[in-house]
């Protein structure tokens, strides 16, 4: 993900930190870990009743962490403003 991102140099990466497809707060914590990539805008979302990976999200360095149904009322302007910002 660290090679991709620093291929691709998107302004946000959004986590899905409930997804059993990856390790969102290791690769979180790689991202900003990496010179070519600290800057990157890194948000999490999850279940607010998972508030130990709420807590792990924000320790690996994620950017903003948010319950999933705030999340969701909050994409398009998550986006937009993603978006406007400069990459690293």
């Amino acid at each position: 993900m660290v090679a991709q991102a620093k291929s691709l140099q998107p302004t946000l990466v959004i986590f899905d930190l409930n997804s059993q497809k990856m390790d969102a707060i290791a690769t979180i914590a790689a991202l900003k870990a990496d010179a070519g990539t600290s800057g990157l805008r890194a948000i999490g979302f999850a279940s607010h009743v998972h508030t130990d990976l709420i807590a792990a999200a924000r320790q690996a360095g994620a950017d903003d962490v948010l319950p999933r149904s705030a999340f969701a009322g909050r994409l398009a302007d998550i986006l937009q403003t993603g978006a406007a910002k400069p990459a690293p």
